[in-house]
């Protein structure tokens, strides 16, 4: 028999098994605590439930739960995390510490499809999606390996959020619903490289969450010999998704930029950043990359930055730098990951 993956289970979707069972809601409301806010690792630990029931879960389910398999720690803080799965594969999970709180940044696949010529994430593609349980549980290993709590939640890990949609979904309103960690959407910002038709997919949800959607360029030509994706989805269609995003929830997107010396970092290029996005009131975030082997990009200097920053701002444009976290320990997603494959280990 298969065992269901009980973790990934939405609270409607577990009411909904529970009456299959023939069990009292109330039942259905005492496991997701147990599992999403008391963090049980075994049915076992369930000690307000039958042992009947009980014994029908350990036959008919399966507890998600993720492995350390590395833990680095970096002189700021950060700490990031190769994750075991039930199948032997490996993903990357990093915590973040800020004034404002705990950042988990999560990877929702492992590996990706996406081919991005400045990630380690994406070199060797895709394997598979990751459940939403598994997601919800890179949170949770992270809260009780520090014993802190987790406050924020990005979803910029490996993987393309939107790719995995259903599942992100499902992910998503695990990890907000007040019976279990009740992280708010107003602290969640999701990811993506430009899936139009899934942007606006998710624009019918109304979730509050923030969108940054991953831009890095101003053109179609600088932006597909970065990103693959823009053959698909170039910035005629792109930002026009982006502004009815916007229209559609009343939440202001967020755009990441990546810069990359000599590709996309010259004052002229943020001019054409800044008429592309004119009237948007959106947010760029500037990101000096993190060394990655293998890549033929390197990470443009702090000046520039600075003088692109300023272009950028005299020009209207709302635009921060993220600060640079964890480059000591390969924070760069994938990178961790690409090590234990090459050592045999994931």
């Amino acid at each position: 028999m298969n065992e269901m993956p009980i973790t990934s289970l939405t609270e409607e979707q577990l009411a909904g098994f529970a009456a299959q069972q023939g069990w009292p809601a109330f039942r259905a409301r005492q496991i997701f605590a147990w599992l999403h806010a008391r963090g049980a690792t075994a049915f076992a630990e369930m000690t307000d439930l039958p042992k009947t029931m009980i014994a029908q879960l350990e036959q008919t389910c399966v507890i998600e739960r993720l492995t350390v398999e590395r833990e680095q720690v970096s002189r700021d803080g950060t700490v990031k995390y190769l994750l075991g799965l039930s199948d032997g594969n490996c993903i990357e999970t990093v915590l973040m510490r800020y004034e404002y709180g705990n950042t988990v940044c999560v990877s929702t696949q492992v590996g990706c499809r996406m081919g991005c010529r400045f990630c380690a994430s994406t070199q060797g593609g895709r394997v598979r999606n990751l459940t939403a349980g598994e997601i919800a549980d890179e949170v949770y290993t992270a809260a009780r390996r520090t014993g802190e709590r987790v406050s924020h939640i990005v979803l910029m890990g490996i993987g393309e959020p939107l790719d995995n949609f259903d599942n992100v979904m499902d992910f998503l309103s695990i990890i907000s619903s007040p019976k279990g960690v009740n992280i708010g959407m107003r602290n969640i910002s999701l990811s993506t490289c430009g899936l139009v038709p899934m942007i606006e997919k998710l624009a019918q949800r109304h979730l509050g969450l923030t969108l940054s959607v991953s831009l890095h360029a101003p053109t179609n030509e600088m932006r597909s010999s970065m990103m693959p994706v823009n053959d698909a989805y170039p910035l005629e269609q792109l930002i026009p998704a982006c502004r009815a995003y916007q229209r559609e929830t009343g939440r202001r997107v967020s755009f990441e930029y990546s810069m990359v010396r000599g590709v996309n970092d010259s004052p002229q290029t943020a001019a054409k950043l800044a008429a592309l996005i004119r009237g948007m009131g959106a947010h760029v975030n500037l990101i000096p990359i993190n060394p990655v082997d293998g890549s033929p990009y390197s990470a443009t200097d702090a000046a520039n930055v600075r003088r692109f920053q300023q272009t950028l701002t005299d020009l209207g444009v709302n635009a921060t730098v993220r600060r640079r976290l964890g480059t000591d320990i390969s924070a760069a997603c994938g990178q961790l990951r690409r090590e234990a494959q090459k050592g045999g280990t994931a």
